[in-house]
């Protein structure tokens, strides 16, 4: 859209969403497009801090969930009930170099897509990639907790429980992460993302631009674009981009080379919160990746 001239990388949120980030410090005026696609707004993530957070992360407390659909005006109502973590550069605010994850980043971003066209996300998604690259097992669940068979089953061993629950239903979520797909799809999408299929030049460049990104995850060196991260990988003199994810019970690694030529994605179905075990499995996955795309 960009691209396309329908917004700008520095519009701010409040141009396209009057009001919406505002209170206890918030304050839409100074956060961008940029800011939000590049985890700099300094915006609270609605899941740390919604008034539910700390039962959500137990058994019983995400089996009364699993069905609850939550609005992302809820979401982000949520996260701006708290002060923010900061607020960007108030002179160049898409400039701001602090970073810190936040899924109200991709709530926002939904919102103002929304604005923009007058059609949801999703519409724009399946529109603008998951149609023309041709995704058949790639889909948007909107409000529904089902994953569509086959699949593997979901496990999260919860803080303090000696044992597994199955997670696999799950309801929620939304621009920042309501997207169900297989590791074959996701390497594809990775591949065209990289080679220009997906964006003009100017636009990859831009999600190139990145900020340091440390403490995200366990490697030194990672950095953060527009949506997409970058690491540096033993063997490779130009490293590789990707990007992670993490649900309840499902953890998915991937991988592509600069050019696109090559790309490797993994999905684990065991979350282990707060276990010294995640870590390691974490980097496993990350090693697999690696060796795919370097020999190393």
């Amino acid at each position: 859209m960009a691209a396309e001239g329908r917004l700008a990388l520095t519009d701010t949120v409040e141009r396209w969403l009057p009001g919406a980030v505002r209170g206890e410090g918030n304050d839409g005026h100074r956060i961008t497009v940029a800011n939000l696609l590049r985890q700099t707004s300094g915006l609270n993530d609605y899941l740390a801090v919604s008034p539910d957070a700390a039962d959500a992360f137990t058994p019983a407390g995400y089996r009364r969930s699993r069905f609850r659909y939550t609005a992302p005006e809820d979401q982000l109502e949520a996260a701006v009930a708290e002060p923010p973590l900061w607020l960007p550069n108030v002179e160049h605010p898409e400039r701001e170099r602090h970073f810190g994850y936040s899924n109200t980043n991709y709530v926002v971003a939904g919102l103002i897509v929304e604005r923009v066209t007058g059609r949801s996300w999703a519409e724009e998604i399946h529109d603008r990639i998951i149609g023309p690259l041709g995704l058949r097992r790639t889909l948007t669940p909107g409000t529904s907790p089902y994953v569509p068979a086959p699949t593997a089953t979901a496990y999260t061993w919860f803080p303090d429980v000696g044992r597994p629950t199955d997670t696999t239903l799950a309801a929620g979520g939304g621009a920042d992460g309501s997207i169900i797909s297989t590791t074959h799809d996701h390497a594809v999408f990775l591949r065209a993302l990289m080679s220009g299929r997906l964006l003009r030049p100017a636009q990859l460049a831009a999600m190139k631009e990145t900020v340091a990104a440390d403490d995200w995850i366990g490697v030194p060196g990672v950095r953060y674009g527009l949506g997409i991260a970058w690491r540096p990988v033993a063997g490779s003199r130009e490293g590789i981009w990707f990007h992670g994810g993490t649900h309840l019970g499902t953890v998915s690694e991937s991988g592509v080379t600069p050019d696109g030529t090559r790309a490797a994605t993994s999905a684990t179905f065991t979350l282990r919160m707060g276990d010294p075990a995640q870590d390691a499995q974490d980097a496993a996955g990350r090693q697999l990746i690696d060796r795919a795309l370097t020999g190393w």
